[in-house]
């Protein structure tokens, strides 16, 4: 089973990143994974030039953090396998910077004082793909590798056409596709989801409110009450067919052992959905 890492803490997170990749890659670039995470929090914590701190409370830093070690522990017991096509060190950072970004379209700039960045949740993923084009454009990144981040980002989207992304290469493909799981199941398998999942609830109601686009049918809820009565049927309707089908079942990967020992993310997730099923089974519909 996993250690323990507390991604309320975003240098344990980091240690941990860096120990996965380091060994994965000794020859690889030393700093590599601790400037990365410097960027991220930098972003979030509203210290680059133009743009306020994050101010959502369900998609902030955390979420972006459990996303982030669920990632690297896929690549890991993906690259353990021998798995074709290899993971290459370019590709664990192109994914590492990817997923840190995957969300930075929540953020606002400092002119834009309505509400909060969850009006942009039906557009965050475009915005956090140009987003991520802006801030690592001048940090050197080839234009090939910013559109590898891009199409990565692109996976995170509830009803993005895969077939649609122009990947380059299976492994930029393999590397979106681990990366859109481990949004997926990082958030989900976290110890408060269910807790927040009111939270939640409220960002897609400032969504509806601010109408800046329309927010997909998913995620069309009339209370938190009801979200929460539906998101069994969202773990059991989309999300488990979405990893097993689209996402080619990357996440086995986190198995332990592998290839058909437990899974202790779905393992977290189903205690959840149990969870959650006790709640809502004695609140009134």
């Amino acid at each position: 089973m996993f250690d323990h890492v507390d991604t309320r803490d975003p240098i344990a997170v980091e240690e941990e990143v860096h120990s996965i990749y380091a060994a994965l890659f000794p020859e690889g670039e030393r700093e590599f994974v601790p400037r990365a995470f410097g960027w991220a929090i930098q972003c979030f914590a509203g210290h680059h030039q133009g743009y306020l701190p994050v101010d959502t409370r369900y998609h902030d830093l955390e979420h972006t953090l459990q996303g982030t070690l669920c990632l690297a522990r896929i690549l890991k017991g993906r690259h353990a396998t021998d798995a074709a096509p290899v993971l290459t060190a370019k590709g664990f950072e192109l994914g590492l910077l990817a997923i840190l970004f995957h969300d930075t379209g929540y953020l606002k700039k400092r002119n834009d004082i309505r509400g909060t960045g969850a009006k942009y949740t039906p557009i965050h993923e475009g915005r956090s793909a140009a987003f991520a084009r802006e801030f690592l454009a001048p940090k050197g990144f080839a234009d090939d590798d910013l559109v590898a981040v891009q199409n990565m980002i692109s996976c995170t989207g509830v009803n993005t056409d895969l077939k649609a992304i122009p990947f380059r290469s299976e492994l930029e493909r393999t590397i979106g596709f681990a990366l859109g799981t481990a949004d997926l199941l990082g958030q989900m398998a976290a110890p408060d989801y269910v807790e927040k999942l009111p939270v939640l609830y409220q960002e897609f109601a400032e969504a509806e409110r601010f109408a800046i686009a329309k927010l997909p049918s998913t995620f069309a809820f009339e209370s938190a009450d009801e979200l929460m009565r539906k998101t069994p049927a969202f773990w059991e309707s989309y999300v488990l067919p979405k990893i097993n089908n689209d996402f080619r079942r990357l996440y086995t990967f986190l198995n332990d052992p592998w290839p058909d020992g437990p899974n202790p993310y779905v393992q977290r997730i189903e205690a959840n959905i149990a969870r959650l099923r006790q709640k809502t089974a004695t609140s009134p519909a």
